[in-house]
Formats: structure tokens, C-alpha cells, sequence
């Protein structure tokens, strides 16, 4: 515990504050219920589109505001930062799962495997990822679970490049060589003497990857082919303000600033990881 708050002092301003702003945010979606002054679906029809505290006939009753149908903003915030946290976190750790065993598979054995793995990711790279995640969630229906599954099914060619690229190195460590002549199997050196060396940067290339998840959740909500509109989102309530742009800016402001914080708090937070596992990389984009 110690090196790890030492290395956060010596961290830059820019990972610090990424590290803050996260270290709130799973706070704000952990304790949603609690901090949130309304229910997520509660209708105040007397008291719609309301103006922020700030803006004239604003009042702290409703801190940011209210949408078209009294809802309060503050408190879809709060919920919204859940289901992106959870949707950026599951989503990838899927992607990074699919992704870690076919570029174990494909670097390690090579031959056909390699092969077949290689021409799986030359066919997803050809589509746009947003097009097929589109595609996917058109064909599967609008959901959280959908959502989920497609963007981490649609996710996993970076890190299986990028184990793969490694595998190809790791295997001709001596380490490696000494294992296979002590007659261990295959897969205990896959799981055993490969993974360890080559998961750290998958989890580095995961935490960066989550800000572009969220991102993209966000995408196909406001298109209206991601999680329905009566789960608050910040993808959901950006759509939702969208008819409402010039009469009631907040309504697309404040998520849209929300959104943007966060995924740029999520890459510093991974620059920073990157740095600690490798000073040289400091830097190098």
C-alpha cells in the first residue's frame, strides 16, 4: 500500500487528477441511492425543463435543472454514472477476456491457429466498430445486457493484437524453453509462464479501453439502438435533450461535460499505469 500512494505522489497533475475524478465517480455510482435527492424517475410536470441554480429562475431544489418531464438532472446524473461505470467496466473485462485467449492461442501455437485468428481480426478491423456494434445491437434488440455483449464481443481485437505481438516474444525466453524440456503441457505454459508476463499491458490497454466503451455506449443510446430511455444514462439524457438544444442547453451540457471528464479522467488514468509499468513509455503516445 505504501508504494502504491508513493507512486501517486510522484504522479503527474494530469494522472492525479484522472485518479480523482475516477476515485469520485465510483463513489457518486456506488452510493447513488444515496446521494441522488430524487428518484431517477420521478415526474415534477409542474416544475419541467426548470433552469440550473446559476440561470435566472433556478433554485437549489434542482441543482442542474430538470428535462421535459420534471425529472431531476442532478439526479440522472448520478444514476447515469452507474450504468456507464458498469457498462465500461463489464463490457471490457469481456473484450479483454475473448481477447487475451485468442492472442494466447494465435502467438503461442501458431500455424492454422494463427491463421484463423489473424483473418478474424483483419475482418473486424474492416468494419468500423461503431457500424458493428450497431449492426449487432439492431439485430439483438436494445438492452443493458445487449449493450454489454456487443461492445465487449466487438471490442476484443486490440488486446488479442497485442498479446499476440508479445507471445511471439515471450515463447522464445529461456524460461520458456526450460518448460517445455521439463515436459510441462501446453496449457500450463500459457497459464503459467506466458499470461503472467504479457497481462499487464492487456490491463493497461483495458483501463484506457473503458473511456471508448463508455463513449460508445453513449453513441448507440443518443442513436437510439442502446439502453432504453427509462434507465438514466448520459447517453439517454443527451438524446433526450437533443429537441431541446437551444431553449434548454443544460439538458445536453451537463451530461455531455460529465461524459467528456470522465473519459479523458480514465486516460490519464491509464497513462499513468502505463508509465509505472514502463518509465521508457513516458511520453510516447
Amino acid at each position: 500500500m505504501n508504494d502504491v500512494w508513493k507512486m501517486i505522489r510522484h504522479s503527474t497533475r494530469t494522472a492525479k487528477f484522472g485518479l480523482v475524478v475516477v476515485a469520485v465517480w465510483i463513489v457518486v455510482a456506488v452510493l447513488a441511492p444515496i446521494l441522488a435527492p430524487y428518484g431517477m424517475n420521478d415526474i415534477d410536470v409542474a416544475q419541467r425543463l426548470a433552469p440550473p441554480c446559476w440561470m435566472e429562475g433556478g433554485s437549489m431544489d434542482h441543482i442542474f435543472g430538470t428535462d421535459q418531464l420534471g425529472r431531476d438532472v442532478l439526479t440522472r446524473l448520478i444514476y447515469g454514472s452507474r450504468i456507464s461505470l458498469i457498462v465500461g467496466i463489464v463490457a471490457g473485462i469481456v473484450g479483454l477476456v475473448i481477447g487475451v485467449i485468442l492472442g494466447l492461442l494465435a502467438g503461442y501455437f501458431g500455424g492454422w491457429i494463427d491463421v484463423v485468428i489473424s483473418r478474424m481480426i483483419d475482418v473486424m478491423l474492416a468494419f468500423p466498430f461503431i457500424f458493428l456494434a450497431l449492426l449487432l445491437v439492431a439485430a439483438l434488440g436494445a438492452s443493458l445486457t445487449n449493450v454489454i455483449l456487443v461492445l465487449g464481443i466487438t471490442g476484443w481485437v486490440p488486446y488479442a493484437r497485442t498479446v499476440r505481438a508479445q507471445v511471439l516474444s515471450v515463447k522464445e525466453k529461456e524460461f520458456v524453453k526450460a518448460a517445455h524440456a521439463l515436459g510441462c503441457s501446453d496449457g500450463r505454459i500459457i497459464f503459467k509462464q506466458i499470461l503472467p508476463s504479457v497481462i499487464d499491458s492487456a490491463i493497461i490497454l483495458g483501463t484506457m479501453d473503458i473511456g471508448t466503451i463508455i463513449l460508445s455506449e453513449a453513441s448507440l443510446t443518443f442513436l437510439g439502438l442502446g439502453i432504453p430511455p427509462n434507465i438514466a444514462t448520459w447517453g439517454n439524457m443527451i438524446a433526450n435533450g437533443n429537441d431541446y438544444i437551444f431553449s434548454a442547453g443544460w439538458l445536453t451540457m451537463i451530461p455531455g461535460i460529465a461524459l467528456l471528464i470522465g473519459c479523458i479522467s480514465i486516460n490519464f488514468v491509464g497513462d499513468w499505469l502505463r508509465d509505472v509499468r514502463d518509465p521508457r513509455l513516458r511520453g510516447v503516445d
